[in-house]
């Protein structure tokens, strides 16, 4: 097993990857995947030595756990830091359905996530979004007693708020926060990341190629069928204007040497040892693409001339439809 350079989540957070891997794409969401290529995307970032895995109970409905378990068949259950979110609901149809993060509702989500995962523990638990009808600190209390059982060994939040973290992070300590980040997406650096850092909680950064939309390789066509047709910024004069964007990072990347992939990661990489990027990687070539990004050291030069071919706010249209953005603490 090859080594990447290590990054500890937070003030109280495992010690993870420099890179860690999304598994999301691998069972819902982006259209049909090979499931062997998959397994063997798992298998070769585990050997490059990825250690965070980052799933959710609600992914193909516990496909994706299913999934893992079985990439981990035959490898110590200490290779792998494994993320879990859980709390949407959703329906047969794949129809979505709100967010559930009730004390008990939180217990049964974990135990058909155990057994899912064939494991007897999940290293960071995390609500995917905050319930409106459930105050975060009976959440976050809920969690804390499945901490004391051994049953899950730290907790950790997504897309929250500078308000909500303070609340959540006063009645246990919070590992980390997974929130989206990236060239085009910056929202977190206002107030969210700054509290963060205050309290000495880490950020896993997931859409750090923003759904494929900054990876240098998006093909017309792409997305038309899977959910990011419905986002704003994958649609008419939207696209064209982000892939403009893109074209002027590639200028920046071939003078580096460097995929845009590669550039962008590496951008989100340099952004401090508390940030961890999550990469959504469903084949090896992707994934060895992406793992190019670690050993890329960007100068305070280059970090400018990144900045510059895609400055903050950059972006035309809002990350996700005006409904699922209403439903983001993060964003409010």
């Amino acid at each position: 097993m090859s080594t990447l350079p290590q990054r500890t989540l937070g003030s109280t957070g495992p010690t993870v990857s420099a890179l860690g891997l999304g598994l999301m794409g691998m069972s819902d969401l982006y259209g049909p995947a090979d499931e062997a290529e998959s397994t063997a995307t798992i298998h070769a970032a585990l050997d490059a030595g990825v250690t965070l895995l980052d799933t959710g109970d609600f992914y193909g409905m516990g496909h994706n756990e299913l999934l893992l378990r079985d990439a981990l068949k035959g490898r110590s259950r200490d290779d792998a830091v494994i993320s879990v979110k859980f709390g949407v609901l959703r329906g047969p149809d794949g129809s979505w359905n709100g967010v559930d993060t009730r004390p008990v509702a939180i217990r049964n989500s974990l135990a058909y996530t155990l057994r899912r995962l064939g494991t007897d523990h999940v290293d960071i638990y995390r609500p995917a979004r905050l319930d409106p009808t459930v105050p975060v600190e009976e959440t976050v209390g809920a969690l804390a007693d499945l901490v004391k059982e051994g049953w899950v060994r730290h907790i950790g939040l997504s897309e929250v708020g500078a308000e909500t973290l303070r609340r959540a992070h006063a009645v246990h300590p919070i590992s980390d926060l997974q929130i989206e980040y990236s060239l085009i997406s910056r929202g977190i650096e206002a107030d969210i990341l700054p509290t963060a850092r205050e309290l000495g909680i880490g950020i896993t950064a997931y859409g750090v190629l923003s759904r494929g939309l900054i990876s240098g390789h998006w093909a017309p066509g792409q997305g038309e069928r899977d959910f990011r047709g419905h986002l704003p910024r994958f649609t008419g004069e939207n696209l064209e204007r982000n892939l403009g964007l893109v074209e002027a990072l590639r200028s920046v990347a071939e003078a580096k040497g460097a995929t845009v992939a590669q550039v962008a990661i590496a951008w989100v990489l340099s952004r401090g040892e508390d940030v961890v990027p999550l990469v959504g990687a469903r084949r090896r070539e992707r994934l060895g693409e992406s793992l190019g990004a670690v050993d890329l050291r960007l100068s305070q030069n280059e970090l400018a001339a990144v900045e510059a071919a895609v400055p903050a706010d950059a972006a035309a249209g809002t990350r996700y439809d005006a409904m699922q953005m209403s439903m983001l603490d993060s964003e409010k």
